[in-house]
């Protein structure tokens, strides 16, 4: 009898020498830096859910307002990240403000560093017609280079 128990309790407790495998969890909407510097004051909504997609949460008493919300938990670590990110419009649905993790650039920003994670930009600041200094067009590639020689 107590060794059938004492096998029993040896079989129960696993030495964790290899852990199992946890995924990724990601969930929301994922908002690069780019998608959001294509924000501009006066996008219409659809215009605005072309550029971001569809938010996760429009709630009806804030009808001018659409929330973007972003998570992942990290498998190995468990560690939690998360970002939130709100596009203001105002009553003919236009965009007017965003505020949240993810900022528009600045005219003459290079790199948007926030040091509170949360910032709200008035989008008035920025140029209506997008006319912000574009980066220089990317070099062609292998295979650009070998159309270009062939003559296409």
């Amino acid at each position: 009898m107590g060794l059938a128990l004492c096998t029993l309790l040896a079989c129960s407790s696993v030495p964790r020498i290899v852990k199992e495998y946890r995924i990724d969890v990601q969930q929301g909407n994922v908002l690069s830096q780019e998608m959001v510097s294509q924000l501009r004051p006066g996008l219409t909504r659809d215009q605005v859910r072309f550029i971001l997609g569809t938010p996760v949460l429009m709630d009806m008493f804030h009808a001018n307002r659409w929330d973007y919300f972003y998570s992942l938990q990290k498998g190995r670590s468990g560690e939690i990240e998360s970002r939130r990110f709100s596009v203001f419009f105002d009553t003919d649905g236009r965009l007017v403000r965003v505020s949240g993790d993810v900022a528009p650039a600045q005219p003459g920003d290079t790199a948007v560093v926030s040091e509170t994670r949360n910032r709200e930009i008035d989008l008035g600041s920025l140029p209506a017609d997008g006319s912000m200094a574009m980066p220089p067009p990317d070099e062609p590639g292998f295979f650009g280079r070998m159309m270009d020689s062939v003559g296409l």
